[in-house]
């Protein structure tokens, strides 16, 4: 071992003389000029386009289809309809199955079918073994020329965005560049403005069938297939099985122009929760086809891109304020992106920071970069154009898109020779006619108290408010015919539930329930008295793991008892409370003989009930028997955003003639937060509120 262990060192002692070459002067060959292949392309005799790549590597067969539409086209008191019509083009299913039936068919297969939406296109994509692509391709299908769009799954879809708005200043880190867009293209065009909760109170199913209607048909659709097939075949059976699917509709027409103006100025927006400060500064870029494309890019990248960009290397590396930072001239295809420059930095530095990227943006105004520094950032873009066509799914995409927005074939070839062809005196003419620091919209996220130097050294700050907007509350159109329909489905509720007469004779119920939380929402077991009398006291008692808590109401007022004693009843338990008496059933079914009360149909088999003090919800009835089968409302807790609850009734039973359900399913904003299950119900059994309202007795110390 002894000898071993003297030939490592000695050999180490030697290999220390010895130079180590540096990685300057490694020696690579050129990459090879890039080949795309040629994808046939036909048009089928619905006027759907079509391009076909064979790959026989595996044994798997993979398409896009990519839809003229966007989410340019939302309505403005619309705003997100695309998005909600692209999700539940999907989930919603089709007549023959439902959205979960072709989620475990498709599961099973280990096959997906796909729906999306973004700007300025929307797309639907599956993929599947050989074996089962006639299968998943007839699927695919179905989807895209049928779908129905089903109820629950907008309501999921609209509640789940509901959730989103709530939350979506919790990331600090995304405010700004979502913040810069709307600054830089303007809040009140489709380019810069956001999903808020009115929005989704105008958003409704019928809304999504008519947005599909014009723009999903034939000749509005390029469809790509790649994978393991003939071209003859697949061509054959694509064209059999959209032969039935003949829909027209005029030509779409043009994404709306942009016509921002500059928006420059210093914005912030005040977070006390976070540690470091989050930026974006940005202006009005250019599209992809414009002359000046390659140098800009190049100059963003000697800017901004990589560990030996300048920004990277003076005010990360060097000064030591930033965590992270970069700048891209961001194109578009068919309208003007930005140039955008965004990271992070020490709440103390945040005020030099932005100084330290003002001296940098002018050092690229006003002297030319280094040869060197030219060069890498050219060998940077060109060497990744090896990536752009790596795969069959990346080929087909960008000949896709070349031809959805109307470039030319050999548009990358042309964009290769123009990015080799750049250079400094280049770079510094884009820089100083595209880079313009009068224009740049200033952007920050943080907390002003940890700054060392305030914001205002920079001029005057724009406040951010971040404050989101309470959801305002639509009520269904009111007019004769859904009055009358209103009517007549709770007539029909009543009948099936025993009877309206029987129903008015209840004056007080007893209800025993055994509660069980879901595991998010707490997995608490809950043993559950409610208690009513007519026409507005109420009581209810629940034995948790940590005591006894009871809460009582005459609607007006109330108490709340819990382990560490009575206290008088909150303002937004109170409301709670307030709520369940208005949707306790025995009044409820009968709100037709309340002229406090407003019944509107709102829909086939569903009424909205509402009160002119703000109380509303939505019960639906089963079409077959007439019972209720769900009630949705929303509710506020305490010191939480507004939430949608679901309700979905069961195990109807009868009780002295009348017909109540004994097991409920509770969902919280699309997520099943718990279920009750009803051990017995009394009714008429004599008791008075004053019996409700007695207090319990303090505990003895």
């Amino acid at each position: 071992m002894k000898g071993l262990l003297l030939a490592i060192c000695f050999a180490s002692g030697v290999f220390a003389q010895q130079a180590v070459p540096s990685y300057k002067d490694l020696k690579y060959p050129p990459l090879r000029q890039v080949k795309i292949p040629e994808p046939a392309s036909f048009t089928l005799s619905n006027g759907m386009r079509v391009f076909l790549l064979e790959d026989h590597e595996l044994p798997l067969v993979h398409g896009l289809a990519m839809i003229h539409t966007g989410n340019l086209f939302d309505p403005p008191d619309k705003k997100g309809l695309s998005e909600f019509t692209a999700q539940v083009l999907r989930s919603g299913g089709t007549k023959s199955k439902t959205g979960d039936q072709i989620d475990e068919e498709l599961e099973n297969m280990a096959a997906s079918v796909e729906s999306a939406m973004d700007e300025t296109s929307a797309s639907m994509s599956f993929s599947a073994l050989k074996e089962n692509s006639d299968t998943v391709l007839s699927v695919f299908k179905d989807v895209l020329t049928a779908p129905e769009f089903r109820q629950d799954k907008l309501d999921l879809a609209i509640t789940q965005t509901r959730s989103a708005i709530a939350r979506r200043n919790d990331d600090a880190n995304a405010i700004p560049d979502r913040e810069m867009m709307r600054i830089v293209y303007g809040p009140t065009t489709p380019y810069g403005w956001q999903v808020e909760y009115e929005d989704l109170n105008h958003i409704h199913r019928e809304d999504l069938v008519q947005f599909y209607r014009r723009y999903y048909f034939p000749k509005n659709i390029m469809l790509a297939v790649y994978g393991d097939f003939k071209i003859p075949e697949m061509k054959e059976k694509l064209e059999k099985l959209f032969a039935d699917w003949t829909v027209q509709q005029p030509d779409v027409p043009k994404f709306p122009e942009v016509s921002a103006k500059p928006a420059p100025g210093i914005y912030f927006a005040e977070k006390a929760d976070v540690t470091q400060t989050f930026f974006a500064i940005g202006e009005l870029g250019g599209t992809l086809r414009e002359k000046d494309y390659a140098a800009l890019q190049v100059a963003a990248n000697i800017l901004g891109q990589g560990f030996s960009s300048r920004l990277m290397s003076q005010i990360r590396t060097k000064l030591g304020y930033a965590y992270d930072i970069s700048a891209q001239w961001a194109a578009n295809w068919d309208h003007p992106g930005t140039f955008r420059i965004g990271g992070s930095t020490k709440s103390q530095s945040t005020t030099e920071t932005l100084q330290a990227i003002r001296v940098e943006l002018d050092k690229m105004r006003s002297t030319e970069v280094t040869a060197r520094e030219l060069d890498e950032a050219k060998e940077g873009v060109l060497n990744s154009f090896v990536f752009f066509f790596d795969s069959p799914a990346k080929t087909l995409n960008r000949v896709m898109r070349y031809e959805y927005f109307g470039y030319p074939k050999d548009f990358l070839f042309q964009y290769q020779k123009a990015i080799s062809a750049v250079t400094r005196a280049d770079v510094l003419r884009v820089a100083k006619e595209r880079f313009l620091p009068e224009n740049l919209a200033i952007v920050a996220v943080g907390n002003p108290k940890e700054f060392g130097k305030p914001l205002s050294t920079l001029g005057k700050v724009n406040v951010i408010d971040l404050t989101i907007s309470e959801p305002k509350s639509e009520t269904v159109k009111s007019d004769a015919a859904s009055l009358e329909g209103g009517r007549a489905l709770l007539e029909r509720a009543q009948q099936a539930m025993g009877g309206a007469d029987k129903i008015a004779a209840v004056k007080d119920y007893s209800q025993s329930a055994d509660m069980t939380m879901d595991p998010s929402a707490g997995g608490m077991k809950i043993k559950q008295q409610n208690r009513w009398v007519a026409p507005s006291a109420f009581r209810q008692d629940q034995d948790l793991p940590i005591g006894k808590i009871i809460a009582y109401t005459d609607g007006k007022s109330g108490w709340l008892s819990l382990p560490q004693g009575v206290m008088p009843m909150p303002p937004p338990v109170l409301k709670q409370a307030q709520g369940e008496i208005f949707r306790e059933w025995f009044s409820l079914v009968l709100s037709d003989r309340d002229r406090s009360r407003t019944v509107n149909a709102a829909g086939p088999n569903a009424v909205e009930i509402s009160t002119a003090e703000g109380e509303r919800v939505r019960v639906e009835f089963d079409e077959r028997t007439g019972l209720p089968i769900r009630q949705i409302y929303k509710e506020t807790a305490m010191g939480g955003p507004p939430s949608e609850v679901k309700e979905t009734y069961s195990d109807w039973r009868e009780v002295d003639g009348i017909k109540l359900p004994f097991k409920v399913l509770i969902e919280q904003n699309g997520k099943k937060s718990g279920e009750a299950a009803v051990s017995e119900i009394k009714l008429n059994t004599g008791i008075k509120a004053e019996e409700l309202s007695k207090r319990p007795e303090p505990a003895k110390k």
